[in-house]
C-alpha cells in the first residue's frame, strides 16, 4: 500500500456527502468523507497517556546545546531536521533526521525545528514539533503521510517534551515566534527546511553557524563512542554473514553480498550507514562501486566496504578485502600484505598532537615504497612521492582518513585548519590504504591487473595514542583465511540473527 503525499484537504462532512462505491485512497483519487464516517473514525479511542521513559541521550544532547548557545551568545540560533523526501510519486524515502539536528535533540520526528535563545540563565532551547494528527484530528485516517492510522503514533509536543527532556512548543507557532526577533538577530543552519528558510533572510553568519557545528561534532563525547562501538560491533557480524554466505553468492552475484550484510543493518540497527560496496574481482578497482551486480567468482577477492548505523544514527565504517575462496594467490597476497603494512604504519601514526594528514603521509610512504620495489613505480619512492610529482596517485586513487560519526563521512562542514588540523583526544576517524591496479593499466605486471585491495578500520584517538574499534574483525592475511574458514566449518548458512 502506498502513501499519500499530496496535500489534504478538509474533509466534507455534510450529512449529503456522497460516498463511492469503490473507496480510492492514492494520488488525488479521494473519496469524500461523510459526517458519519467522520464521527465514527474519530470517536471512541481510548487516550493514551506520555511515557516516562528518557531519550538515553538527553544528557549530553543538552550539553551540546549549551555549548553550542554560548558560542552564539546573543544570538537565536534555528535548526531544522528536514521533511521527508519523495522517492517516487506518491512515496517517500524512509526519514532519516538531519544529523546536526539530531545530535542536539535526539528527536527523530520529521519537520521539527531547534530554536536556541539567548536568556538571563544562558542558552534557552525550544524544539518545536508537530501536533500529532492522532484520533482527534481527522488527518488521523485521511492523511496517509502523517495521519497514526496510516504510519503509527508519533511523539507530539507533550510527548516530546518528556523524551527528550526538552521545552517543546507546536510547530504552528515558529513563524509567529521567529517574526518577533530581529534577523541580524538570528541564525538559520539552511539547506534543511525550504519554509523554515524562507521565515529569516539569509545573513554570512549562517555560514558560521553551519563552521560551528562541524567542528563541535569533531570531537566525541562517552555516549558517541559508545555508540559507534555498537555500530562497530554489528557490522562485524554483518561480515561474518556475509563470509558465511560466500559460497551461494558464488554463480549469483554481488547483491547476494549486498542483502545479507543489509540484513543485519536492518536487523541490529537502523539502517546501513552508507551504501554498501561489495565488489568482487577487478569492480574492487573501482571506488564507488555500488550497482552490485558483478558476479562472484572462485579465484577472485571480495572488497566489502560497508557500516551499520545503530539507532542513534552513528554509523560504522570498515572494509575487508577477502579471497572468495578462502585462500590468497601469491599476487594477490604480495598485494594485500602490502595495503596492510601500509594500514598499520597509518594506524601507528594515530595519537594527540599530531596532524591529520600522518596518518595519511606514513602510509603512503609505504605504498610508494612497495610499489617501486614492484618495479610498478619507476622512480624512487621519495621523488614519485614529491608534491609536484604524486605520482602513486595513479594507483592509490584517494587519502587514508576521513572522519567518522553519526555521519560516515563526519564534520564535513568544519574549517580546513580544525579538520585538518592536529589530532584530538576524543576524534574518530578511518584509516584506509588501498591499492587499485585496473585491469586495462598497462603500467602494471599482467599478474597484478584487477586486483583491488582496501583495509579500513575505524580508529578513536585517546589520550596517549589510539584504539582501533574495529579490531575485532582480521585484518593480517593468514588470519583472514583462517576466519573464512572457522566461520565455513559452522555451516554456511547459520546467520545467527
Amino acid at each position: 500500500m502506498s502513501q499519500n503525499t499530496a496535500p489534504v484537504p478538509e474533509p466534507d462532512v455534510s450529512a449529503e456527502s456522497p460516498i463511492s462505491e469503490h473507496w480510492v485512497w492514492v494520488g488525488a483519487h479521494r473519496p469524500a468523507v461523510p459526517r458519519a464516517l467522520f464521527e465514527h473514525m474519530t470517536g471512541n479511542w481510548e487516550i493514551a497517556e506520555p511515557s516516562l521513559e528518557v531519550h538515553r541521550a538527553a544528557t549530553f544532547s543538552a550539553a551540546r546545546r549549551t555549548q553550542l548557545g554560548e558560542q552564539f551568545a546573543g544570538k537565536t540560533l534555528v535548526i531544522a531536521t528536514g521533511n521527508p523526501k519523495v522517492r517516487a510519486n506518491d512515496t517517500d524515502y524512509r526519514f532519516r533526521p538531519g544529523s546536526d539536528f539530531f545530535y542536539l535533540t535526539g528527536c527523530v520526528e520529521p519537520d521539527a525545528v531547534l530554536v536556541i535563545a539567548p536568556s538571563a540563565q544562558g542558552p534557552r532551547s525550544t524544539l518545536y514539533v508537530p501536533e500529532r494528527r492522532d484520533h482527534q484530528t481527522h488527518e488521523f485516517f485521511t492523511d496517509a503521510r502523517y495521519g497514526e492510522l496510516w504510519v503509527g503514533p508519533r511523539r507530539g509536543v507533550t510527548e516530546a517534551a518528556s523524551y527528550y527532556e526538552i521545552d517543546t512548543a507546536p510547530l504552528e507557532h515558529l513563524e509567529k515566534d521567529l517574526a518577533s526577533l530581529k534577523a541580524d538577530d538570528v541564525l538559520v543552519l539552511r539547506g534543511f527546511d525550504a519554509k523554515v528558510d524562507q521565515l529569516v533572510d539569509a545573513s554570512e553568519g549562517d555560514e558560521s553557524l553551519a563552521r560551528a557545528m562541524g567542528e563541535q561534532r569533531l570531537v566525541k563525547d562517552d555516549f558517541e563512542v559508545d555508540q559507534l562501538q555498537l555500530a562497530i560491533n554489528y557490522t562485524v557480524k554483518g561480515f561474518e554473514d556475509v563470509v558465511r554466505a560466500l559460497p551461494a553468492a558464488e554463480g549469483r552475484g554481488e547483491r547476494v553480498i549486498e542483502g545479507i550484510f543489509n540484513l543485519r543493518a536492518r536487523v541490529e540497527g537502523n539502517d546501513i550507514g552508507y551504501d554498501t560496496i561489495a565488489a568482487s574481482g577487478s569492480n574492487a578497482t573501482i571506488l564507488h562501486w555500488t550497482r552490485n551486480d558483478g558476479a562472484v567468482r572462485r579465484g577472485d577477492m571480495l572488497l566489502l566496504d560497508a557500516g551499520v548505523e545503530c539507532h542513534n544514527l552513528y554509523t560504522a565504517d570498515v572494509t575487508r578485502t577477502m579471497p572468495v575462496s578462502g585462500s590468497f594467490s601469491t599476487a594477490q597476497r604480495r598485494i594485500y600484505d602490502l595495503v596492510l603494512a601500509a594500514q598499520e604504519a597509518g594506524i601507528a601514526a594515530v595519537r594527540p598532537g599530531v596532524s591529520f594528514m600522518a596518518p595519511n603521509e606514513a602510509a603512503m610512504k609505504v605504498l610508494a615504497e612497495g610499489l617501486f620495489e614492484l618495479g610498478i613505480l619507476k622512480e624512487e619512492p621519495e621523488v614519485a612521492l614529491r608534491k609536484d610529482r604524486q605520482l602513486h596517485r595513479r594507483y592509490t586513487l584517494h587519502g587514508v582518513s576521513h572522519m567518522l560519526g553519526i555521519d560516515v563521512h563526519d564534520c564535513a562542514k568544519a574549517r580546513d585548519e580544525h579538520y585538518h588540523g592536529d589530532l584530538k583526544e576524543g576524534y574518530v576517524l578511518t584509516v584506509e590504504p588501498g591499492l587499485y591496479f585496473q585491469a586495462n593499466d598497462l603500467t602494471v605486471p599482467a599478474e597484478y591487473r584487477g586486483i583491488g585491495v582496501r583495509i579500513e578500520d575505524d580508529i578513536l584517538v585517546t589520550a596517549d595514542g589510539a584504539k582501533n574499534l574495529s579490531a575485532a574483525l582480521p585484518r593480517a592475511a593468514h588470519e583472514v583465511e583462517a576466519w573464512m574458514s572457522g566461520l565455513w566449518a559452522e555451516g554456511p548458512t547459520n546467520l545467527n540473527l
